[in-house]
């Protein structure tokens, strides 16, 4: 027992090891602040996973994620996509296909809410002009991978100019600008917003965000304004309808733990049964891995057994599992091979066959010359022999059978030459 307590003090402390690190990554999973603000796998205030887990519980409601990295929606009928946090960029310039795709989803009758990253400075926005409330700033790349102009990194398909000549903003008629916050002490003050309708929904909310909507066509029903300028708008499309709003604070964690307005976030998911979160324009993408295959198929204990099987294969060639008897003493040498046997090998590898018969016959010809032997008729008799055997194509010789009257010609018997 004492001789194997080593490896199990040694297991023991990796087993403990493994443990600690995989607590450490639930932790910090748990709070999902490694995710980007506003993604549904956030429990911090940043977050949604409040929205997501409550509608999740709901009777009659179904909630998921989209992680598809492809410029696709959801086929299925009453479902309310929720595109939260995005930024103006994504809808600068937008390819014919992804325009496509979004007027087939709202012709099944299904909605859209598309909601910006709160904005509280004007540098900060992206292709957003802006005059002394909206100032032209230059902007950058979008890094969405579902709703955005940009397609997927691993398309082949290049997009050509006259796929980006749609603007997402002119064909729908909406512009968002910018209207700054009041500021005090390095901290930006949320404005009043008004209720422009008579939908049952608060008369006023607190709205943290900068941007507005401005020159809005007669399509768009303003839902709340901020002064004269929108800030939540919709529009219907066929059967199905879109939501805009300027401002994402109103279904993070924070907003649902401490200004809840159940009947706004209602109005939001309207009648839908089915309720799709997208994570992929935050950065979030399914990989098609192999870890990602064992975490779909539940290969877990497979896993587990594999390096539990690896580590006994590396334990039992380390030390025996059957104790050796009690006085018996192991050899101190390792068996090898004699002379004779090394000197065969030398030659298998250094000489080839056909030249074996020729290299032997020349080192016994040195080995007689200084015993004047060279000239004796046995010597020549043998040297007529060779040369007969060496005069013959090489499939027709037979090294063995020279040997044999080589040896009988020199009156030898199983010796060498």
């Amino acid at each position: 027992m004492k001789k194997f307590l080593p490896i199990i003090v040694l297991l023991g402390c990796a087993a403990l090891f493994i443990f600690g690190i995989v607590q450490l990554f639930q932790l910090r999973f748990e709070n999902g602040d490694v995710y980007p603000a506003y993604s549904s796998l956030r429990a911090d205030p940043l977050g949604t996973m409040a929205l997501y887990e409550s509608l999740e519980k709901l009777p009659g409601i179904s909630a998921r994620r989209d992680f598809s990295d492809a410029n696709r929606l959801p086929e299925a009928p009453q479902t309310v996509y929720l595109h939260l946090a995005g930024s103006r960029s994504e809808w600068k310039s937008t390819p014919k296909d992804l325009l496509r795709e979004m007027q087939n989803f709202l012709a099944h009758g299904n909605r859209l809410v598309i909601t910006f990253f709160p904005q509280t400075e004007s540098h900060g926005l992206n292709f957003l002009d802006v005059t002394e409330k909206t100032n032209a700033v230059p902007g950058a790349k979008s890094k969405d991978k579902k709703l955005t102009p940009e397609k997927p990194a691993h398309k082949k398909k290049q997009l050509t100019d006259e796929d980006w000549e749609l603007s997402l903003e002119a064909e729908w008629g909406f512009h968002p600008s910018f209207e700054k916050l009041a500021e005090a002490d390095g901290t930006y003050a949320p404005v009043r917003i008004v209720n422009q309708t008579e939908l049952p929904l608060p008369p006023e909310l607190d709205w943290h965000s900068g941007l507005i909507l401005t020159n809005c066509s007669s399509a768009w029903r303003t839902i709340y304004a901020r002064g004269t300028n929108a800030v939540v708008i919709e529009r219907s499309f066929g059967k199905g309808s879109v939501v805009i709003a300027t401002d994402s604070f109103l279904v993070s964690n924070e907003a649902l733990a401490q200004d809840r307005h159940a009947d706004l976030l209602a109005w939001l998911i309207g009648a839908n049964q089915s309720v799709v979160f997208d994570e992929a324009h935050l950065g979030i993408v399914e990989t098609s891995g192999v870890t990602a295959l064992m975490r779909k198929y539940r290969l877990h204990g497979f896993a587990a057994g594999l390096v539990l099987l690896a580590g006994l294969f590396i334990w039992k060639n380390a030390v025996s599992l059957v104790p050796p008897p009690a006085g018996e003493k192991g050899d101190d040498y390792v068996t090898g091979k004699d002379a004779a046997a090394g000197f065969v090998n030398l030659l298998r590898r250094s000489i080839a066959p056909r030249d074996l018969l020729a290299t032997c016959f020349a080192e016994w010809k040195k080995s007689v010359a200084p015993a004047g032997r060279s000239s004796s008729a046995r010597t020549q008799q043998a040297e007529a022999i060779f040369q007969s055997e060496s005069a013959r194509p090489h499939r027709e010789r037979n090294p063995m059978a020279t040997y044999k009257n080589i040896s009988k010609s020199l009156g030898t018997r199983n010796k060498t030459l």
